[in-house]
């Protein structure tokens, strides 16, 4: 009412509250297709190996029947095959624990330079980040073939190692970082007033409070020396093939060893259950914490 005049009550339909509630309900469904077509766009890929690891024909385009030989046979069809995925795995795995070590000293180090070096030498540690793999595996088999008058087979597990050492450290670092901005920056300080030696003060009271850092690190850097192609492929040489350029090498096949499909799967269903694992632990983490 105003003025003593009366006017009569708007109904929900004047309003439009029909209209509205439809627009609702479309851009519910749009939400909806939207999270199912990015679902699709990333794992239609592990969902077609994973059909294509049971199928009992070599082809690609043609499934013949459901079979589990593939993973019986995944380490034993093939000689070459087994030797590339144990290579993969000394290769990855070595690189990511050298790296993960001096990665993490250096990053302590870097904390506690003062913030206008920091910034430069953190520029330092992201340049080889912004380079392409193929730039970074050129220049590192340039300076590897400069020793080849010293060694002329020292292309092989040795340079590789260096290479994903080489190319997996900034990563680690950039994993750690976070994690020490977290901690109070006097701990060192207050460590070593109580007698503690510096090396033992890292150990004992740094590291423990980073530890979620340097275990993130460690799954980025050994995923991304696990996959890599590029740059062990300049660097590596005959008769060391890591799993991806085994794979490379039988492209021109125009079939993969069904063998390979059933590891990839399985490997990948062996990350998603590490992940949970983790996931579950860093939650059961924080509860303790809260109940303390």
């Amino acid at each position: 009412m105003t003025n003593g005049t009366l006017y009569p009550k708007a109904t929900l339909e004047e309003y439009g509250y029909h209209e509205y509630k439809a627009l609702k309900l479309i851009w519910r469904i749009v939400r909806i297709l939207l999270v199912l077509f990015t679902i699709a766009m990333l794992y239609l890929a592990v969902f077609v190996i994973a059909i294509q690891s049971f199928n009992s024909s070599d082809s690609t385009t043609e499934f013949k029947g459901f079979t589990f030989n593939n993973y019986l046979t995944m380490f034993t069809s093939k000689p070459s095959l087994t030797d590339s995925i144990i290579n993969t795995f000394m290769v990855s795995i070595t690189a990511t624990l050298i790296a993960a070590v001096l990665g993490t000293l250096v990053a302590i180090g870097i904390f506690y330079l003062p913030p206008r070096l920091k910034s430069k030498v953190m520029l330092l540690n992201n340049i080889p980040l912004l380079n392409a793999d193929i730039v970074t595996g050129l220049s590192l088999m340039l300076i590897f073939s400069l020793l080849l008058p010293i060694n002329r087979h020292i292309f092989g597990f040795w340079t590789i190692l260096l290479a994903h050492i080489y190319f997996i450290f900034p990563y680690i670092i950039l994993s750690v970082l976070p994690k020490l901005k977290e901690i109070d920056p006097n701990i060192m300080d207050a460590s070593m007033d109580l007698g503690i030696k510096p090396f033992t003060s890292v150990l004992k009271v740094i590291i423990p409070a980073i530890r979620g850092g340097i275990f993130s690190g460690i799954i980025l850097a050994f995923t991304i020396s696990f996959e890599d192609f590029v740059v062990g492929y300049f660097t590596t040489g005959n008769g060391f093939n890591t799993l991806s350029i085994w794979i490379y090498a039988s492209i021109g096949k125009k079939s993969l060893d069904p063998a390979v499909y059933a590891f990839s799967t399985a490997l990948t269903l062996v990350s998603i259950i590490l992940i949970v694992l983790y996931v579950l632990f860093m939650k059961g983490r924080r509860g303790h914490a809260k109940k303390n």
